[in-house]
């Protein structure tokens, strides 16, 4: 690439990620100037807005903690080993403090933004969802953009792809943690409030009498904000990484570009990410305009608008990056749009099983009318069945782009899923802010009417929520395989023959990992929903008044007990991640590349069941609660409650965790391979 070129692509690349991030502002200054009720609605935003900051506070001693022995690590490495490059604890340090930062801030937005939806739908729903929507979009545009500036930093100044792996390296060791650690919050608060509040004393959900209600609110953010923030900034900055990685290894087997095109490829990942970002802003005016009164329709045409946008952008700037070739600039624009096409594919298809406006949800609804443990089978079966159709595309999308650009076609593949994240992040981070806005209804008593039209956005979030775990999973099974490629290329010769019993026995320790993992952050969300339960109960018995509404519930014992749950049991799974691949590797580097091929597969397979199965499962609830098979308070609605809450710490915790666990898998055997190397000499 000439200099004058590449000096233009850090301009553009600078500009764009820059512009992200002054939109997402822009948007948080708008969202506050939007009315926050009255007083008791604002009293119940303070009260969520706190619990979340006190938690996410907390949590971040322990991840600085983690943070900095693991950065002395990586520099102690650097000042050993002549191959490991010196400032990857720099990149490591910034890309956790960014991951962190992406997640924190989109909390902040989403908890002082819940009253204003909820107020907002005193309007229209209309109104409501541009709120729940802009809220949500902060939290998106802050992930694209702090992505963007933190890779260009990177790059341009060190121009190293090595140097990248550590800053990938640190946004999915706290991506990991943030998902865990918010994902036993919530669920424990949820499971907690769902079981004695509904079934058990028969009060509404959100209502103000039960103690854990305002936890559950609090768990909606520190998980499906701040987690799911810290979780798709590692998912889309690790698919540029690895995009630019690789494109050294497709210039030098000369299955794309001559060699002379190294710089072009290597940079057009970054590129092409901030074409997304442009896109994502397009898209999103469309969203809440005109006089379109479907929600989930207005969402989908924002996203439809922002991905036909990406394809004409990053079409032309392909065709004149490498020098007006149709033929390159088909097979580059084909690998990535090929995976644009596999996340439309796997948003649908989760749209289906998890919506109940599809026969999938409706048959757990009426499977409920028999009992709890009909509706348990028929939500298993429905996540089970539900993975092929993301499977199949998946594997379409990864042998249209291998054919067309090699392994470096299948990166870009995952660039182009996650291409549009900008929006596609703000749609999914709508549902935990209209889930909150009706909560807020609730305990705010502002009136059937009202809690009604927030329940509505809440169904729609839902939805929205599921799809966007299936985005970052789906993107996971891409970008997880081209890490995969940089080990084998950076490995050398090594045999990853199947009948080779080392890599066998990598291969089954690989499949084994995602169900340990799954064991122990559902289990862990068990034993706190349990002290949950008690509690909750405790109250109950103890002061008879709360019931009565005499007497206000201590909120705060609740919080507490989900903190320390959340605190204590994010450890086990998180550290497993990052030790076990690298004593693997220590032992045999042929065996963890068995590792990890056996990750990928159990690991998104069990992904992507145990979202969509516990997102059907709640739209299942709702179906019943709009009026369907004897509505709430009857046998089929107890039944439904007992299956979302089976369901919640599936698709809330350990379902979106898995996606981390693969990809964190793959870098930490990327960025520790001069370890094995050394070692293995």
């Amino acid at each position: 690439m000439p200099h004058l070129l590449e000096g233009y692509m850090a301009i553009i690349s600078y500009g764009l990620g820059g512009l992200g991030l002054i939109y997402a502002l822009i948007l948080a200054l708008k969202l506050k100037t939007k009315s926050r009720g009255n007083e008791k609605m604002s009293t119940l935003s303070d009260y969520i807005y706190h619990g979340a900051l006190t938690f996410l506070n907390k949590q971040y001693v322990a991840l600085v903690i983690f943070a900095i022995v693991v950065a002395l690590i990586l520099g102690g490495l650097g000042w050993w080993l002549e191959d490991f490059p010196t400032y990857m604890w720099l990149s490591y340090l910034v890309g956790a403090l960014l991951s962190g930062l992406a997640g924190n801030i989109g909390m902040r937005i989403a908890t002082s933004s819940n009253a204003r939806a909820a107020e907002a739908v005193t309007i229209n729903m209309k109104q409501g969802l541009k709120v729940a929507f802009s809220s949500g979009a902060v939290m998106g545009m802050s992930v694209v953009g702090f992505g963007v500036l933190g890779i260009s930093v990177f790059y341009f100044l060190g121009a190293d792809t090595q140097l990248l792996f550590g800053f990938g390296f640190g946004a999915s060791s706290i991506a990991l943690f943030a998902r865990v650690g918010g994902g036993i919050y919530t669920k424990a608060a949820d499971v907690g409030a769902d079981l004695v509040g509904k079934v058990e004393e028969g009060i509404p959900e959100d209502d103000p009498r039960n103690p854990a209600a305002i936890a559950d609110n609090v768990g909606d953010n520190v998980g499906d904000v701040a987690g799911m923030g810290a979780d798709l900034f590692e998912s889309y900055t690790n698919s540029i990484i690895s995009a630019m990685a690789l494109a050294g290894i497709v210039a030098g087997n000369g299955l794309l570009l001559p060699a002379g095109y190294l710089e072009v490829t290597t940079v057009l990942p970054l590129l092409l990410a901030g074409i997304g970002i442009l896109a994502s802003i397009l898209g999103s005016f469309v969203v809440g305009a005109g006089k379109a009164k479907n929600v989930h329709l207005s969402l989908n045409l924002g996203v439809l608008l922002a991905s036909i946008l990406m394809a004409v952008f990053s079409f032309g700037s392909i065709y004149y990056l490498i020098g007006y070739k149709m033929t390159e600039t088909l097979y580059l624009f084909g690998a990535l749009i090929s995976g644009l096409l596999v996340g439309i594919v796997i948003g649908l298809s989760t749209e289906y099983f998890t919506s109940y406006d599809y026969s999938p949800t409706k048959s757990i609804a009426y499977a409920s009318q028999t009992g709890h443990a009909t509706n348990i089978i028929r939500g298993i079966s429905v996540g089970m069945i539900s993975t092929w159709i993301p499977v199949v595309s998946v594997i379409a999308g990864i042998l249209v782009s291998y054919a067309l650009a090699g392994l470096y076609g299948i990166a870009l593949a995952a660039v182009g899923m996650l291409s549009t994240l900008g929006i596609t992040l703000a749609v999914d981070c709508f549902g935990p802010v209209a889930d909150n806005a009706a909560g807020i209804a609730e305990m705010a008593e502002m009136g059937n009417d009202i809690r009604e039209k927030a329940e509505a956005l809440d169904a729609v979030g839902n939805t929205t929520a599921a799809i966007g775990k299936g985005f970052a999973i789906g993107s996971a099974a891409l970008t997880a395989l081209a890490l995969f490629a940089n080990y084998q290329e950076q490995i050398g010769e090594v045999n990853f023959d199947v009948t080779n019993p080392t890599v066998m026995a990598g291969l089954l320790i690989g499949g084994l990992l995602p169900f340990v993992f799954t064991a122990l952050t559902l289990n862990s969300v068990g034993q706190a929903a349990e002290k949950m339960i008690s509690e909750v109960r405790r109250q109950f018995s103890e002061f008879p008044g709360i019931l009565k509404g005499e007497e206000d519930p201590d909120y705060e014992s609740c919080i507490d007990i989900s903190t320390a749950a959340a605190l204590q049991k994010m450890v086990l799974p998180s550290v497993l991640a990052v030790v076990v691949p690298i004593l693997v590797g220590l032992y045999s580097p042929s065996a963890l590349g068995g590792l990890l091929a056996g990750a990928i597969v159990t690991g998104f397979l069990l992904a992507i069941y145990l979202a969509n199965s516990g997102g059907a499962w709640d739209n299942a609830k709702k179906y019943i609660e709009a009026g369907n098979f004897g509505g709430k308070g009857s046998e089929a609605h107890d039944a439904a409650v007992t299956g979302d809450t089976v369901g919640d710490p599936f698709k809330d915790t350990s379902g979106p965790s898995l996606n981390i666990l693969i990809k964190l898998m793959s870098i930490v055997s990327v960025v520790f391979v001069p370890v094995f190397l050394q070692i293995g000499g």
